[in-house]
C-alpha cells in the first residue's frame, strides 16, 4: 500500500491532558465504495449524486476532485466543471454496512471511539486493546487493516488532542499518515491558516481578517481580554487552540441532539399542497424516535 507518512514534533504545554488520539478519516469514502465494487470506475471520475436540478453532491472520486467537484455542490455544476463525470446514485444502506466495518476494525484497539459521520472518527488509544507501543503504531496497524480487509485507504491524523488529530489526518490525504508529537506545538501551529480551526467559517475568518488574523499565529499575538471582546465566548476557544489546547475527550457512543426528516423535490410546491408532504416526513422523523428510544423535547 502506497501512503504518504510524516511525522511533526509539537509542544506540549501543561494545560493538556496527557492523551494519544487517533482521527481516522476514510478518503472519499461514498466514491471509493463504487469504485471498489465497480472495477469499470477506478481510475475515472466519479460522482455520487442522484441527477437533477435540485441534487447535490454526497462524494466525489479524487479523479473528479481534480476538476473542482466537491461535496455539497450542486450536481448541475458538478456536471459542467465535469462533463466526463460518472453520476452514481447513492446507496447509503451499502455505506452503512462498510462504516460497520471499519468500525469493528476499530473496535479491536479501543473502545473509546467517537463517530462523527459514516467516514470518520476520532478514537483514544492512550491504552490499547493490542499493546502496540505508540499510537503511530496502532494508526498505522487500522490502515492497513482497513486496506487488507475492506479494499479501501483511509488517512490518519495522530496527536495529543482531538484539534490537532483532526487537523492531522487531512495534512497528507488521500491515504496519508501526519503524527504530531508533544513537542514544538507553537511551530506547527504559527503558519497554519486560521481556516482550518474548526468552527472558523467563512465569515468568522472574514471578520478576522479585518483585524489582520490570517495565521494562527496572529491569534497566538492577541491578548485574551481582545479575542473576548471580538469573538464573545468563542474568544476563549480560539486563545487556547492557538496555544494547541484543547481538553475535549472522546466521547464513545454520543448519542444525536436532533431527529430529522427531509426531502427534495424537482420543482417548487405551492404551501397549500405541502401538508401531506409535512406529514409523510413527521412520520419519518417520529418512527425514528421510537426506534432509537428518544423522547422529544422541542418539535420544528
Amino acid at each position: 500500500m502506497m501512503a504518504n507518512e510524516i511525522a511533526i514534533e509539537v509542544e506540549r504545554t501543561s494545560e493538556m491532558p496527557i492523551r494519544k488520539i487517533v482521527h481516522v478519516d476514510m478518503d472519499a469514502f461514498y466514491a471509493s465504495v463504487e469504485q471498489r465494487d465497480d472495477p469499470s470506475l477506478r481510475g475515472r471520475p466519479v460522482v455520487v449524486a442522484w441527477r437533477g436540478n435540485r441534487s447535490v453532491v454526497c462524494a466525489a472520486s479524487y479523479e473528479a476532485r481534480r476538476f473542482g467537484v466537491r461535496s455539497a455542490m450542486p450536481a448541475v455544476r458538478a456536471e459542467r466543471l465535469c462533463p466526463e463525470a460518472i453520476f452514481v446514485p447513492p446507496d447509503f444502506t451499502r455505506y452503512k454496512a462498510v462504516s460497520r466495518a471499519v468500525r469493528e476494525i476499530f473496535l479491536r484497539h479501543t473502545d473509546l471511539i467517537e463517530p462523527l459521520s459514516l467516514d470518520e472518527a476520532y478514537l483514544d488509544v492512550t491504552e490499547n486493546k493490542t499493546d502496540l507501543p505508540t499510537a503511530t503504531r496502532v494508526a498505522k496497524e487500522i490502515r492497513r487493516q482497513i486496506y487488507e480487509e475492506l479494499q479501501l485507504t483511509a488517512s490518519a491524523g495522530v496527536a495529543p488532542n482531538k484539534f490537532l488529530a483532526k487537523i492531522a489526518s487531512d495534512w497528507r490525504k488521500p491515504n496519508g499518515l501526519f503524527v504530531i508529537q508533544p513537542q514544538e506545538v507553537q511551530d506547527f501551529l504559527m503558519e497554519l491558516p486560521v481556516g482550518r480551526i474548526p468552527g472558523v467559517g467563512q465569515v468568522t475568518e472574514a471578520r478576522m481578517k479585518e483585524v489582520g488574523v490570517g495565521k494562527v499565529g496572529d491569534l497566538y499575538a492577541l491578548e485574551l481580554s481582545a479575542l473576548e471582546s471580538r469573538f464573545g465566548h468563542y474568544g476563549l476557544r480560539l486563545y487556547e487552540l492557538a496555544r494547541g489546547i484543547d481538553d475535549t475527550p472522546v466521547v464513545p457512543n454520543r448519542k444525536s441532539k436532533s431527529i430529522f426528516a427531509e426531502d427534495t423535490f424537482e420543482r417548487d410546491i405551492p404551501l397549500a399542497q405541502t401538508e401531506p408532504l409535512i406529514r409523510k416526513l413527521a412520520e419519518k422523523v417520529w418512527v425514528s424516535s421510537r426506534q432509537n428510544q428518544r423522547m422529544a423535547r422541542t418539535i420544528q
